[in-house]
């Protein structure tokens, strides 16, 4: 797979941030009520992603170890910054609906811990691409969670009445436990999905000691002993 493609694959797939590597929950848990403000949330964080890790890769080596954090912040800071007022300027329905979790991308686990791991090792264009992948994963995970929630909770998607009025919505789900509910439902699908895949792993490479192969691990422990003996 192409490195480039991996790095998208890696952030939306398989190192997800929210459903994987469980970053981000805050604002994933409290603006998750409606899948605008999923993707609302989960785009601006890319934007922030993506332009920080270019900009820390590109400074990568002129920022000493000893200042590296401080000067992340002060990077992922500024452009928290620039993204809110464009936001505020030509959003003011969504910034209204995020609320505080807007200038709060700043101390998002997700764009520090990519700036830490990932930036600050390897060239801009890789940087840029881990930071779409990562974007992408937490805008898909946000989007999906305010969906259910909203088709749950209200009745609509994307704002739109989808459940006849003759079905009642589950108030629950645009609460905080109706959040931990569909988030944990996600986790425990993309676990199942891993163990399949790694039983599958382990049924390609298997070696003769796995726990359907007892009977050729004991013989082989056996003729072991024998030889251990027959040494002696």
């Amino acid at each position: 797979m192409n490195k480039y493609v991996e790095r998208l694959y890696n952030g939306v797939i398989k190192e997800n941030p929210t459903l994987i590597l469980m970053l981000g929950m805050c604002p994933t848990l409290a603006v998750s009520t409606r899948a605008l403000n999923g993707i609302g949330m989960g785009l601006s964080t890319t934007a922030v992603l993506i332009l920080s890790n270019l900009v820390i890769s590109l400074l990568r080596k002129a920022i000493p170890n000893e200042v590296r954090l401080p000067a992340y912040i002060v990077v992922v800071a500024s452009l928290v910054t620039v993204t809110e007022l464009l936001i505020e300027a030509y959003l003011p329905s969504l910034y209204t609906a995020l609320g505080i979790y807007i200038p709060l991308i700043v101390v998002n686990c997700i764009i520090l811990g990519r700036a830490e791991a990932y930036a600050n090792k390897n060239p801009p264009l890789l940087s840029i691409m881990d930071g779409l992948g990562m974007g992408l994963g937490f805008t898909v995970a946000l989007t999906l969670a305010g969906l259910v929630r909203e088709l749950l909770g209200n009745g609509s998607a994307f704002g739109v009445k989808l459940l006849p009025d003759s079905i009642e919505p589950i108030g629950m789900f645009i609460q905080p436990p109706g959040a931990f509910l569909v988030i944990a439902l996600f986790i425990v699908i993309m676990n199942a999905i891993g163990i399949k895949t790694r039983q599958k792993e382990l049924v390609e490479s298997c070696d003769g000691c796995c726990a359907s192969c007892m009977t050729p691990c004991e013989k082989a422990e056996t003729a072991d002993k024998k030889e251990e003996v027959a040494a002696k």
